[in-house]
């Protein structure tokens, strides 16, 4: 055993070691310079192909101020929120920074400084790397700036080196950020909201930053700043800094800020481009966003300047040709969004945000969320059905060509047997677009011509976890799906980005493999790249032949269906319209194998951001997914494959068994019936007609649609020209989709059913 007096040398002996330890410490840092830490650099964009989008910075928005030109109330507001022993302390929170090292110790996070000097020293400091190192220095650097600066120097410091979020550093240029004056000129109540975005500018910005955080809403930002600031004041009268007079002055009405500004080089869709890439470097690295406004980054995207500005030529050609808002109130406030990603890869290389910073929209409408996808959320349905297939199928995938019932207000069955009830108890009916009678019709047919009943019914027959589980493998976002798994679900409730549904349905265009969107490819600082920009790599998500099925699907939407206004780009495609209640909102998704799009349309009102409706926009009764976003579609991807070649898509293997909706009615053979030739039918089918009985596979008698091949009776030849649907009635002799041309009279082909021959 070691003598005591072992023991209690061994003791002074390492006490004296941290002694000198911390006094070497202690004499080797030197006080930072705020003047130093105010040195501007710039953030430099690439474009995918290395050449230079845009160099923007924060340079011209940084200004030290001494200390007579900083307000007393912008002192004494965050003397009173942070640091209330400000003027007796040594600088220095022995507590807090026990709290820190016993959080690294234990691999936690650390804790920032709870005294202002050692929030200066940390804002001034070249590193923000969480170490023990540099906490240990943080502690000796924070101790000597206590001992060696005056009280007004470290303030003025550190309210010239905070950051306040919108790129602004120091009081000054948060003054003229957020109020538009300086400093100097600050009220006291003014004073305590820009001190309340010392806590965090994202969440305390009332402008909102939901294009960093989903939960930094403009709403949620102006109840946290108001909060804040109403503590804050209340604070400042509790320590007398505000007298009785001053406080009821500043606390009767919130200083609402300005509006956020365009900044030098944010023009057009480069701001969105910026928003996006930088959103990227954030998400993907531990850079903050205080770390990245303060310049000095490279930053190489994969946006390709042709298919920007082709994507911006279509909406504006579009918008041009179609809105009014000078002239027709419901024609204002239409907004547009758009992305387009590589499949396969998973490379945004265009997106559309909107009219631009310039113009005063600073929300990113292809990254935004809230606006609802309607029925392009169909094809999840499809595919979770061929994968898991129905409670009717014990498992087994179902084909396409299973007959749902797809007539108008229906009652949605559960499993059990029972019925969806309201909360009042009454039954819960779905509704469709119009009250067209179809009958039971293919799933294809149901997805060609975008029918809300079957899909409604065939995702509860599937179960709505299983939809939504199909839709996350391909990249949809958990946070935007909706929370509430009722029948709805099925027909888009949820609102994912313009960028995620592109790259969602880039899964099927690359036959089930997945890519996670990305924009950046390459960070550099000081010469050197940065880790956490690998590519994301592609993985399997669901069996190639299901993803193929889908297509193959999709691509009769385009032939055939709601989608029929992309055939005009004149190569192979798949594609999906969809369209919401109260027409707020109208999508298209469509892709090759090249490249996958999406487009959203919505009114929103300015005030409030909350969705209007379309109905009488561009002159119409109501905007659909077919109409304006198809067209701008189909635009754009003419001009982004022109001299591609057209690979179209591999074809689809046939996948399960047909099992249609519970009750549907058992098909029965029976003979072929030939009908008496007219002047203007064809008195003998084509190869491709068939005049033999249907298979069990096929609609019971042909009346209504044979696997997508219309009838051709009295009224229906050639697509048919009447518009009553009696004259048509008759069973034809089964003239193939798409052989017809389009009925005089009727919708999309005349007779209701001959009619459809000519779709």
């Amino acid at each position: 055993m070691p003598s005591w007096r072992l023991v209690t040398g061994l003791g002074i002996g390492f006490a004296g070691s941290l002694v000198v330890m911390a006094g070497v410490g202690y004499a080797l840092v030197s006080i930072p310079n705020e003047n130093a830490a105010a040195e501007s650099q710039n953030n430099v964009y690439y474009w995918g192909d290395g050449t230079q989008m845009v160099a923007t910075g924060t340079g011209v928005n940084r200004q030290n101020l001494t200390i007579d030109k900083i307000p007393k109330a912008m002192q004494y507001a965050v003397i009173s929120a942070e640091n209330k022993s400000f003027y007796q302390d040594s600088g220095v929170d022995p507590m807090g920074i026990a709290r820190a090292l016993a959080n690294m110790a234990r691999g936690g996070q650390t804790q920032g400084g709870s005294t202002i000097t050692q929030q200066f020293v940390k804002n001034t400091y070249l590193s923000q790397d969480q170490t023990l190192t540099r906490k240990f220095t943080e502690m000796f650097i924070s101790l000597k700036v206590g001992t060696k600066l005056d009280k007004n120097d470290i303030m003025r410091g550190y309210l010239n080196t905070s950051y306040y979020g919108r790129g602004a550093y120091g009081i000054q240029a948060a003054a003229q950020t957020y109020y538009g004056k300086d400093a100097e000129h600050l009220t006291p109540s003014e004073c305590a909201v820009l001190a309340a975005l010392l806590k965090g500018p994202t969440y305390y910005d009332p402008a909102g930053n939901a294009d960093l955080d989903k939960s930094a809403t403009e709403e949620a930002n102006r109840a946290r700043s108001e909060g804040r600031w109403r503590w804050i004041l209340g604070e400042m009268h509790k320590d007398n800094h505000l007298n009785d007079a001053d406080y009821q002055t500043a606390i009767s009405k919130y200083p609402v800020p300005q509006g956020r500004k365009a900044t030098r080089g944010m023009n057009g869709q480069v701001s969105y481009m910026v928003d996006t890439a930088k959103k990227y470097v954030l998400n993907h690295s531990p850079i903050t966003e205080a770390q990245f406004d303060k310049g000095g980054y490279q930053i190489y995207t994969t946006f390709q300047k042709s298919k920007v500005d082709a994507l911006t030529a279509a909406v504006k050609k579009i918008q041009k040709s179609r809105l009014k808002p000078e002239t027709k109130e419901k024609d204002k406030y239409v907004q547009f969004g758009a992305a387009s990603v590589v499949p396969n890869d998973g490379a945004i290389v265009a997106l559309y945000g909107g009219d631009g910073y310039e113009n005063g929209h600073f929300t990113n409408n292809a990254d935004t969320s809230g606006v609802p996808v309607g029925s392009t959320w169909k094809p999840y349905v499809l595919a979770a059905a061929m994968q898991d297939g129905t409670y009717n199928s014990n498992g087994e995938g179902i084909s396409p060509m299973s007959k749902y019932n797809g007539n108008d207000h229906l009652k949605v069955r559960r499993p059990d047997g029972s019925y969806y009830l309201n909360k009042d108890n009454s039954f819960f009916f779905q509704a469709n677009e119009s009250n067209h009678p179809w009958g039971y019709i293919t799933l294809r047919k149901a997805m060609e011509q975008s029918i809300n009943t079957p899909f409604v019914q065939l995702g509860v027959d599937v179960g709505m976890s299983k939809v939504r589980d199909m839709a996350r493998s391909t990249g949809i976002l958990e946070g935007s799906m909706a929370k509430d798994l009722n029948p709805s679900f099925a027909i888009g409730t949820s609102t994912p980005s313009a960028i995620r549904m592109a790259d969602s349905y880039a899964t099927f265009a690359a036959s089930g493999k997945q890519a996670d969107p990305y924009s950046v490819t390459m960070v550099k600082k000081d010469g050197q790249e940065m880790p956490g920009f690998t590519k994301p790599k592609s993985k399997q998500v669901m069996n190639s032949s299901i993803a193929n099925n889908v297509t193959d699907v999709l691509e009769n939407v385009i032939q055939n269906g709601t989608g029929k206004n992309a055939k005009a780009l004149g190569r192979t495609a798949a594609g999906k319209t969809g369209t919401t209640d109260e027409n707020k909102s109208a999508w298209f998704v469509g892709y090759t194998q090249q490249l996958s799009t999406s487009v959203a349309m919505f009114r929103e009102n300015p005030k409030d951001h909350r969705l209007l409706s379309m109905n009488g926009t561009a002159g119409t009764d109501s905007i659909h997914g077919g109409d304006i976003p198809t067209s701008v579609w189909t635009e754009y991807m003419m001009a982004a494959l022109q001299g591609k070649n057209d690979p179209g898509f591999p074809d689809p293997i046939k996948v399960g068994k047909i099992h249609n909706e519970v009750g549907a009615p058992t098909p029965t053979p029976k003979p072929s019936i030939t009908a008496t030739p007219t002047p203007t039918e064809s008195s003998s089918p084509s190869p491709s007609e068939s005049t033999t009985s249907p298979s069990p596979s096929e609609s019971e008698t042909c009346r209504f649609f044979c696997n997508d091949n219309g009838g051709t009776g009295p009224g229906g030849a050639d697509g048919g020209t009447s518009a009553s649907p009696t004259d048509s009635t008759s069973p034809g002799t089964g003239g193939v989709r798409g052989n017809g041309n389009a009925g005089a009279n009727g919708n999309d082909g005349g007779g209701l059913f001959g009619g459809q021959a000519g779709q």
